[in-house]
């Protein structure tokens, strides 16, 4: 497991194969509690807290551990479970025949063994005909269609694979599911996956958007949410679709195969999925599943791999089931953090700094559970490939719009680039040109030497830069204004209304009581305008380190302004400080680099912000509205762990991890988060994992928390 999933989530990263009985029994708890609750929140709340990568390694290693220690296997392990039980509000519905789930497959050989598995079972030799059908695994919501007499009777949510919810009236709004069928066996239960094309959920958010209602994650939570109402006059205004792939309580057979049972399906009026296709053993399999993983970001739906079933239902039942798995079906995986689409276009976006940053815009395809339309293109030579000599720029990849790109989720959240598939580029498609001047202000786009960043000159004058300057000012880390956010500065600063921060604290001087002027604007009220001016008020009165992050002089971040502000203390000292310090030479600035933490580049770029002209001016306008609290100098005379670099990991369980780093802090400590070579001391606390296996391994002084509470003097 990694760091985060053993930090985060409380697990060690012990090796199943190292673990002790004790160990494994205190993790196969652990295990218990967070896939349950994850099981609960994708399946009865739609709101999934893990991604299908943490969930899927969680699940196996508590099979691994499992079956190390078979005797540790606890009652309700998740081995054991399907789903979520129904919630409260909807009446309950009793599967005639569970509704299981799949067993995962992640790479080729997955599937080899699979198809090995089958033979062995059946005792069909390497030679013997045995074939599959493969067919794209929809990301959406499980549910089972029971009709009597070609008439719809009901609609069941899969629930927990027993029990589901009843969900009829919701079911007979989309347009996908036949209330009626004509040549159907007497009793026909139809399986299949309730979801939203990709066209309709960005519809459906911009019209909750336009409402003030609530927006969804990605289509397959939107789909859940949709079906799941109590009101099913709000199903009916949602554009729900259905595909039919399987089938439940039978009075007489669809087919003798799981091929013929699906045409059955589609002749009888289902929506059944096209890519469908028949194969004759793995390796046509992965060939199928690997054309239907470069058409993933195409469909206009969200899929999440390919389910390979044995196509002879004879077969099938011969083989059977496990306890929450047939054996006779398996789904094989997509990479979670990974998916392929269309460069449509690369858009420059200019920050606070200057910087020109380069976005695809993409055609949206889900990666990691978030729907993804945009991604970073990094910077300009990432793009290029070759230097204007034609020489290749290392990292470069040559990009170009219409371009099949690869994009993963960095850490789950930012989405990149990673590479693009050059056999099929089209062949029109031209060289990207980086452009030489601001798309914002015209100014000049410099790329200074050894930067791989272009940046606008112009300054104040680039409206970009000053909008980008505002939202970070009113950050949650910086003044943290409530009522304004990046959205509200955005407006503001298109009416005029603010161009500068000093705008803020004067925007109620400026227009009366402001109250008149805000109140009448869409989205406000007077209450609304009255909380805002009230809440500007407050932040008046601020910390002097949150004031100098604030300002978004370029490599100050929050870590380094809190460092300066308990250096310097106050805003008089710390002004006179950068100004004496001007020249870059002299003990002012000695002073300044002495700080730890504090290097030469952050250095150059604070005094060089400090004695700007008119970025002074607009500071000095700030200041005098704001009351700028005092920091705390910390007395580090005597102190154990001043200049010290301390880690701490692990569970604290005698102060917060805020707490323990604010106190190392206070008594002269840099507190870092990784594990090096000049780390001086990590503290751990329980399942402090990875980190504290590096300490040991690189001999630093590792210490418990009372050792630590000890050390520091309690």
């Amino acid at each position: 497991m990694d760091d985060r999933a053993s930090e985060e989530l409380g697990m060690n990263d012990t090796e199943v194969g190292q673990m002790t009985e004790d160990q494994a029994r205190e993790e196969l708890r652990a295990l218990s509690d967070i896939l349950g609750q994850a099981n609960r929140a994708y399946h009865a709340e739609d709101a999934p807290e893990l991604t299908d990568a943490e969930y899927d390694r969680l699940k196996r290693r508590n099979a691994e551990i499992e079956a190390r220690f078979p005797q540790l296997k606890l009652a309700d392990s998740p081995s054991e479970q399907v789903g979520a039980a129904p919630v409260d509000g909807f009446s309950k519905v009793r599967h005639e025949v569970r509704m299981l789930s799949l067993a995962n497959a992640f790479d080729d050989d997955d599937i080899r063994d699979f198809d090995d598995s089958i033979r062995r079972y059946l005792g069909l030799g390497t030679d013997a005909p045995l074939a599959f059908t493969a067919e794209p695994k929809i990301d959406g919501l499980s549910l089972a269609l029971r009709y009597e007499n070609g008439k719809l009777v009901r609609a069941a949510t899969r629930g927990d694979g027993s029990e589901g919810e009843d969900v009829t009236a919701n079911a007979r709004t989309i347009d996908d599911i036949p209330t009626d069928l004509t040549g159907a066996p007497e009793v026909l239960e139809v399986r299949g996956e309730v979801y939203m094309s990709h066209a309709d959920f960005e519809a459906l958010n911009e019209r909750q958007t336009a409402r003030g209602g609530k927006t969804f994650a990605n289509p397959r939570n939107a789909a859940a949410g949709s079906l799941r109402q109590l009101d099913a006059k709000i199903t009916a205004e949602r554009p729900l679709k259905f595909f039919a792939y399987a089938w439940g309580v039978l009075s007489d057979p669809l087919a003798e195969t799981q091929k013929g049972a699906i045409d059955r399906l589609n002749a009888l009026g289902f929506q059944t999925n096209p890519l469908t296709a028949l194969c004759d053993g793995p390796e046509e399999m992965l060939n199928h599943y690997r054309k239907v993983e470069a058409q993933r970001a195409t469909l206009g739906y969200d899929i999440d791999g390919v389910v390979y079933k044995v196509n002879d239902l004879a077969l099938q039942e011969r083989l059977g089931f496990r306890s929450t798995t047939p054996r006779w079906a398996i789904a094989h995986k997509f990479p979670a953090e990974l998916a392929w689409t269309r460069l449509e276009s690369i858009d420059i976006q200019v920050g606070r700094t200057g910087a020109l940053s380069p976005v695809a815009r993409l055609t949206p395809v889900t990666v990691g559970g978030v729907v993804v339309s945009n991604a970073t293109l990094h910077n300009e030579d990432y793009i290029a490939g070759r230097d204007s000599s034609g020489n290749e720029i290392r990292g470069g990849k040559d990009i170009r719009i219409g371009d099949w790109v690869q994009v993963y989720r960095a850490g789950d959240v930012i989405p990149k680039v990673a590479d693009v598939d050059l056999s099929q580029r089209p062949e029109d498609a031209q060289p990207y040109v980086f452009p030489t001047k601001c798309p914002e202000c015209g100014s000049d786009a410099i790329r200074e030497e050894g930067d791989a960043v272009r940046r606008c000159s112009g300054g104040l004058i680039c409206p970009a830069q000053a909008v980008e300057k505002l939202k970070h000012f009113v950050g949650r880390s910086a003044f943290d204004i409530e009522g304004l956010g990046a959205k509200q500065v955005e407006q503001f600063y298109a009416d005029g209304w603010i161009r500068e921060p000093v705008d803020i604290f004067t925007l109620r001087d400026r227009y009366g009581s402001g109250i008149q002027q805000l109140k009448n604007r869409e989205g406000w009220g007077e209450k609304s305008a009255l909380n805002l001016f009230s809440a500007i008020d407050e932040r008046r009165h601020i910390p002097l380190g949150r004031l100098i992050f604030g300002l978004g002089i370029r490599h100050v971040g929050e870590s380094a302004s809190n460092l300066l502000a308990r250096h310097y203390g106050t805003w008089a000292i710390f002004e006179a400080a950068m100004k004496d310090a001007a020249t870059m030479e002299g003990e002012a600035w000695d002073d300044l680099l002495s700080i730890n933490g504090v290097g030469t580049v952050l250095a150059q770029s604070l005094v060089s912000a400090m004695n700007q002209e008119a970025e002074r001016a607009s500071m000095d306008r700030l200041v005098a509205h704001l009351d700028v609290e005092e920091a705390v100098r910390p007395d580090t005379d005597g102190s154990p762990v001043a200049g010290k670099i301390v880690v701490f990991t692990g569970s604290l369980e005698r102060m917060t991890r805020a707490e323990a780093k604010a106190r190392a802090e206070a008594m002269g400590a840099k507190v870092s988060g990784s594990v090096s070579k000049k780390t001086d001391i990590v503290v751990i606390g329980p399942g402090a994992g990875s980190k504290e296996k590096k300490a040991r391994e690189l001999g630093l002084t590792v210490l418990d928390e009372d050792a630590w509470l000890e050390l520091i003097g309690g």
